[in-house]
């Protein structure tokens, strides 16, 4: 059996054998068979820092770690990095669980279940419009008003893109009577759309993409707001850290072929280090193909072709 996630093994009574390794292909013939393959030379492993974050079920094991022990180190990580005095820990749930568990661990404020989750709702930030994610969090989650009544109330959440979930769960916090709102936020800022395949907004609809975290917390109304930062992240999943200056590098090479060439590159080719796309937006400006260039570089080798 084969599966993306480990749970999917121990639901069904099977044993992990291991994990694909980078470069690594596995393929069923006709027969059944199975049959694996290095297609790569040289492969190197770099997974997506937010399967800890966020995909991955807490329950999954994941490059050999419990996805839910490094949520609750993160959670912890970031109690250290923005303490705030408060009443009562509470996860937006329920990807932001552990985390919040692990934050009322490290600052030693009790945890508790401010907001209860309906289980039979899906994912609401995906939605297409802001009114119907409006009405979607209000379906999917309800704030247990004799718990948080009164309380300075700490909102572990696992992420903020658009803010329109935060901003939701914020007013329904304050309407049952919270004395203060402070959300405390498990990745650091989305300021980048997500090129893979996740279907994130284009990079001016994400809130940190336009706005500084000071200006975050005054367009959500909250009494304060943080982050994890980047450093404290990689500490908590205990992976090595991006080189961010290869990226700024590149971030800054965006910018300068996109002012040279501006619409110029509607319809054209461009390869970065073997890949080939094209850009398929009609304002470049706010072209997803273009946001893929801060994360095409690899080991600071920089390589654009347009054709």
């Amino acid at each position: 059996m084969v599966a993306s996630e480990s749970v999917a093994m121990d639901v069904l009574g099977y044993t992990v054998i291991r994990d694909l390794d980078p470069g690594e292909a596995l393929y069923v013939d006709q027969e059944g068979g199975l049959h694996l393959k290095q297609c790569v030379k040289n492969p190197q492993l770099n997974p997506c820092i937010f399967e800890h974050v966020y995909f991955s079920r807490p329950d999954s094991i994941l490059g050999g770690r419990s996805v839910y022990e490094t949520r609750e180190a993160i959670g912890r990580e970031l109690a250290k990095e923005a303490p705030v005095e408060a009443d009562l820990v509470c996860p937006v749930p329920d990807s932001g669980t552990p985390a919040a568990i692990g934050f009322s661990l490290e600052s030693g404020i009790p945890y508790a279940m401010g907001i209860i989750r309906n289980q039979y709702m899906g994912r609401t930030f995906i939605e297409p419009t802001e009114q119907i994610r409006n009405m979607g969090v209000r379906l999917k989650l309800n704030v247990n008003r004799a718990l948080v009544k009164g309380k300075r109330i700490i909102l572990v959440d696992d992420s903020v893109v658009r803010g329109t979930t935060s901003r939701k769960i914020k007013e329904m916090i304050l309407d049952a009577g919270a004395a203060e709102v402070h959300f405390r936020i498990a990745s650091p800022p989305t300021a980048w759309p997500c090129f893979y395949g996740v279907d994130t907004p284009q990079r001016d609809k994400l809130l940190a993409a336009t706005m500084t975290e000071d200006e975050m917390r005054d367009h959500l109304s909250v009494d304060s707001l943080k982050f994890i930062s980047l450093d404290g992240l990689y500490r908590a999943v205990g992976e090595e850290k991006v080189d961010l200056a290869i990226l700024d590098r590149i971030s800054l090479l965006t910018k300068r072929v996109h002012k040279i060439l501006g619409n110029n590159l509607r319809g054209k080719k461009i390869s970065i280090l073997g890949v080939t796309f094209k850009p398929n937006t009609d304002d470049m400006r706010d072209s997803t193909s273009l946001s893929m260039l801060p994360y095409l570089c690899k080991k600071g080798v920089i390589k654009i072709i347009i054709f």
